[in-house]
């Protein structure tokens, strides 16, 4: 089986598992247009349309299109400056075409852009997303969208599999395109991110998503966990809700309360 195969052989797997709503997406970022499938929807070519990177996520997710956004597509600012496909100095020099009125804004989304995890300018021409099932390029992240009870049993999954391990992500309520996506593509962990209320009010998602984004090479990892759990009924559909005293506990519970001189309700 040949690597993209297995991609996308597993995100179907990773579907079913987690009981997605929509499925995984793969983004890569390109450094030529001969990187950019043939389907792909180039929105400005092909539709005569801008779109902010968090409504091609979306189409990808929801629809199941393959979407290239470059600079001309793009028409969100953090991404165009993040991505690198323009310098944050255009930001300054907006100022002198700003009316005064203006200029505080755009002061204090300068001071955003240098807070931004970004990639170094003219590096990269853009951006594709496809739904991980379907790609026809391998991806350097993943996205997957959850909601809290899905992302639980994703991070228990890795836990178990991998001991003391813990996803580590700063909260930032703006952004998502960019915190969902650069960090991963430069330090190779695990990220969680919310979407921002620019992914909620123009890419229509749902308030209860989060995003569990990962590095294409840590897939192997993840659906290894995921299949781990799922054999011990820890899976996401092996939780249910049900509320009883006395419930059965694993025997080291009863280990631990015993020797607490507490109530044991097992044999040991």
């Amino acid at each position: 089986m040949g690597e993209l195969e297995k991609i996308n052989k597993y995100s179907l797997e990773i579907e079913g598992l987690l009981r997605l709503k929509t499925p995984p997406i793969g983004v890569k970022f390109i450094k030529s247009e001969d990187e950019i499938p043939e389907h792909a929807i180039r929105p400005k070519r092909d539709k005569g349309i801008h779109l902010a990177q968090c409504q091609a996520f979306a189409m990808s997710r929801r629809e199941g299109e393959t979407v290239a956004i470059l600079k001309e597509d793009q028409y969100c600012w953090a991404p165009l400056v993040a991505y690198g496909l323009a310098s944050p100095d255009v930001i300054d020099a907006s100022m002198d075409d700003a009316p005064d009125s203006m200029k505080g804004i755009l002061k204090w989304t300068r001071e955003l852009a240098d807070a931004l995890p970004s990639l170094p300018t003219g590096e990269y021409i853009g951006i594709i997303s496809a739904p991980l099932s379907t790609a026809q390029f391998i991806p350097d992240v993943i996205l997957i969208y959850f909601n809290n009870g899905q992302l639980r049993s994703a991070l228990m999954a890795l836990k178990f599999a991998r001991g003391e391990y813990h996803v580590e992500s700063d909260i930032e309520p703006f952004d998502s395109c960019v915190y969902s996506v650069v960090p991963v593509f430069l330090n190779g962990n695990y990220r969680v991110t919310f979407p921002d209320p620019g992914e909620y009010e123009r890419a229509l998602t749902d308030e209860d998503k989060v995003i569990l984004s990962m590095p294409v090479k840590r897939l192997d990892e993840f659906i290894d966990a995921l299949r781990q759990v799922e054999r011990m009924g820890q899976g996401y559909t092996g939780l249910k809700k049900w509320m009883q005293p006395d419930f059965k506990r694993p025997e080291f519970y009863e280990i631990i309360f015993k020797n607490a001189g507490l109530d044991v309700n097992s044999k040991i």
